[in-house]
Order: structure tokens, then sequence, then C-alpha cells
């Protein structure tokens, strides 16, 4: 896991750098990479902004229904995590984060996460004799001894 965050975070640097110094040298102007990536990260960010809002609003009104509103939930997350790659200049990245912030394409990813979240993940229910009704309650009599308390006493006495 270690070697795969090392990786990431070595080698996705550099081939977002390779990638603007080619456009740059191929367009021959200096300012088209980094004209797009600003112009890809301000039009995220909005977009980011606008579906955060509608994606807060759907959470409020499930929860006000009293539904848990995972698939909000899941899209906020996504969201998030759109906005923080939009964040990150390189090309790269700001195609990820628009493409998380379209429905359609963040739809695909949803049902990507949650098989993969069902495939490496095991839910466990709890059995009737663990279950916690209630009516029903354990009551276990213990009481607490201060050694502390104990040998000051002692010191007192000597």
């Amino acid at each position: 896991m270690l070697l795969k965050l090392f990786l990431l975070f070595t080698l996705l640097p550099l081939v977002e750098l390779t990638l603007l110094l080619v456009l740059g040298d191929v367009t021959d102007r200096w300012w088209i990479p980094v004209l797009i990536v600003v112009v890809s990260g301000v039009a995220g960010a909005l977009l980011a902004r606008r579906q955060g809002f509608q994606t807060f609003r759907r959470i409020q009104e499930g929860l006000s229904q009293g539904h848990l509103p995972t698939q909000s939930l899941l899209d906020a997350v996504l969201i998030f995590f759109a906005g923080a790659l939009l964040l990150t200049p390189g090309l790269l990245t700001d195609l990820l984060g628009i493409s998380l912030l379209i429905p359609p394409c963040r739809k695909f990813y949803k049902t990507r996460l949650i098989t993969w979240f069902k495939n490496h993940f095991q839910l466990q229910a709890a059995s009737s004799e663990t279950d916690f009704t209630p009516g029903r309650s354990t009551v276990i009599d213990s009481y607490v001894v201060d050694r502390s308390e104990s040998t000051d006493d002692e010191t007192q006495e000597s």
C-alpha cells in the first residue's frame, strides 16, 4: 500500500508536468497549458459548488423524510473528491475531476465504487443472542478500588 501511494504521489505529478510541457511545446505557446488548467479549474469549481448545493439539499430532504440518503451522501463524497482533484494543477486530474461532476459519469463511478466495496468488505449482522432490545438488559455489579487512596490511608496510619 505504501508503495502504491509513493508511486501515486511521485509518478502522477511527473506525468502531469510532462503533459503540460508537451502541450506547450506542441502549441509553441507556453500560456495555452496554463490557460487550460486555470479555465478547467474555475469551471470545475463553479460546477462543484452548484452540484454540491443541490446534493446538500437532497440530503436534507431525505433526512427530513426519515430516510438515510445513502446515494446522495455518496454523491457528496464524490463531488468533494472532484473538487480536490480540480484544485490539483494538471490535465489528467482536471479531466477526472470534471468527469466526477457530470451526473452520468458519476453514476458510473458510483456503481463501480459500490461493487468494489461489496467485494472488499463484508457486512455482518448481530445475532439474536447479542441483540440489545429495549426491554432486556444485562447488569453487572462491580466496584472500583482506587489504589492511591489505599496507599494514602496506609501512610497516614504509620
